[in-house]
């Protein structure tokens, strides 16, 4: 039977910022599918599973679906899309957020002396976030109403752990732009958006500020919750403007959700990543080349 909530789907959400919109989503009522590899403990290098996260979408107010997809392969996501439709009738949200990290990201040195590993951000990260779009578009197309957002930040914009990361944000930036235009052109009522998110309340993070001092002294009192970009997403899909506000952008979270009233515990607004990098979101140009 086709759900009456928001059905969402947020990729890569067994920890981090996929955990914590995936959660926020929940709290809002919506049927979250979250998606990721890591079932059971031990499977990443950091702790965290889509069961897990399920389960706190479920206790938050909404329904937690839990859904092994590897985003590195193309059948998965599809088949992923496919149960979404045949058990909901419907994928209002996509997030995509699945990304590959490891260590060896944050590991010293010049890109060519770490790890070719950090090249699979280019994949899971850039093209998967592509593939997900490429399989629920045409669904919200038809069902006459989408948001697609990728979660970014202005490491697309400055320097930050080397060109495959940067690489990786540059590239959802301008996907969501050219996203927005293909569905304009079409008269389609779907957005697509990027989203800069600010440094945030991960695991990964907490842990590296655990172990290295001056990182913490720096990001102390500025951190963004996980789930925050969860509730400007909510705030996104029911503005009656949201196509004409955000289709093709690429926003700061902190400001949007400033601009809704939204606030991130204790009754404050997170920091703008503007004011700390300097870096603003990108201005793209619709000039199309005629065929």
């Amino acid at each position: 039977m086709p759900s009456q909530k928001t059905v969402a789907v947020v990729t890569g959400a067994s920890r981090g910022a996929g955990r914590g919109i995936a959660t926020a989503l929940g709290s809002h009522g919506c049927t979250v599918y979250v998606t990721g590899r890591s079932e059971r403990e031990g499977d990443a290098e950091v702790s965290g599973t889509i069961h897990a996260t399920a389960r706190e979408v479920s206790e938050a107010g909404g329904t937690g679906i839990a859904l092994r997809c590897d985003h590195a392969r193309d059948a998965e996501v599809a088949a992923l899309i496919d149960r979404v439709i045949a058990e909901q009738g419907r994928i209002d949200i996509l997030v995509n957020n699945a990304c590959w990290q490891g260590n060896a990201l944050s590991a010293p040195g010049q890109f060519w002396e770490k790890s070719l590993e950090v090249a699979t951000m280019l994949d899971v990260g850039a093209r998967s976030g592509f593939v997900a779009s490429w399989y629920a578009a045409r669904h919200m197309v038809k069902q006459e109403r989408g948001l697609i957002l990728f979660t970014s930040s202005p490491g697309s914009m400055h320097y930050c752990m080397g060109p495959s990361y940067g690489g990786h944000k540059a590239a959802v930036d301008k996907m969501a732009f050219d996203m927005g235009v293909d569905f304009a052109d079409a008269g389609a009522p779907v957005a697509a958006v990027s989203v800069w998110m600010g440094s945030l309340t991960t695991e990964r993070l907490l842990g590296m500020m655990e172990a290295m001092p001056d990182l913490r002294k720096h990001l102390e009192g500025t951190l963004e919750s996980a789930g925050y970009t969860g509730h400007v997403a909510w705030a996104m899909w029911n503005d009656p403007e949201m196509i004409a506000r955000y289709n093709g952008r690429t926003v700061i979270g902190a400001e949007i959700g400033r601009a809704y009233g939204i606030t991130d515990g204790e009754g404050r607004y997170p920091p703008s990543v503007r004011d700390s990098t300097g870096a603003s979101p990108p201005q793209f140009f619709p000039y199309k080349v005629k065929m």
